[in-house]
């Protein structure tokens, strides 16, 4: 009877520290997912911010302003568009 009551008791033991190291465990995971959480919502944020400012620069009246401004383009007048005709050239699309 005290064979039992003694392995019964060391089974237990055994079982609580398990179950002591399991919550520990899963305590330590739920931490770390909370901070991986956390580090996603900052990087959809940060995505979410560096979309708008790539819509910003790439933004057509931009574009034209900064070619006009910094490159001189302008817009070609009727006189200066030249128009190709492939056909009669024999040249194959």
């Amino acid at each position: 009877m005290n064979r039992r009551v003694a392995s019964l008791a060391l089974a237990v033991v055994v079982f609580a520290s398990l179950v002591v190291e399991m919550r520990h465990r899963n305590r330590d995971e739920f931490a770390e997912l909370q901070r991986l959480t956390a580090q996603r919502d900052a990087l959809d944020t940060e995505w979410g911010k560096l979309l708008l400012e790539e819509g910003t620069w790439s933004q057509h009246r931009r574009v034209e302003a900064i070619a006009r401004t910094r490159l001189g383009m302008a817009t070609p007048t009727a006189r200066q568009f030249v128009v190709l005709d492939l056909r009669s050239t024999g040249a194959k699309p």
